[in-house]
């Protein structure tokens, strides 16, 4: 009786739990990528490579200078993009010009 009344516990308990965020955020790019454009009027502003233990991703920030708005997405090797991080106000760092010298 103790360990039906356990099993039943659980199962409502992780029955309950909802998925991961970032599952609402991830989907193939180019529909995730047309969104960013229509809905937010965002486009490539700039991007690089995250190498992981299992694999490389392509790392992008998207932006807006008209509604301020960014997203930064990481897309794997299967054409999967996921929003990680979003939000308003974006501005871009002033151009750092080289220093004179030698390398280190």
């Amino acid at each position: 009786m103790f360990k039906k009344l356990i099993l039943t516990c659980l199962t409502i308990g992780i029955a309950g739990i909802p998925p991961p965020a970032e599952a609402a955020n991830c989907g193939p790019r180019d529909a995730v990528i047309e969104s960013l454009k229509s809905k937010y009027a965002e486009h490539f502003t700039a991007g690089g490579l995250q190498q992981t233990r299992s694999a490389q991703s392509v790392m992008e920030i998207w932006s807006s200078p008209d509604t301020g708005t960014f997203t930064v997405l990481l897309t794997s090797p299967n054409g999967i993009s996921c929003i990680v991080a979003a939000g308003t106000d974006f501005f871009e760092g002033p151009e750092i010009s080289p220093v004179e010298g030698t390398a280190s």
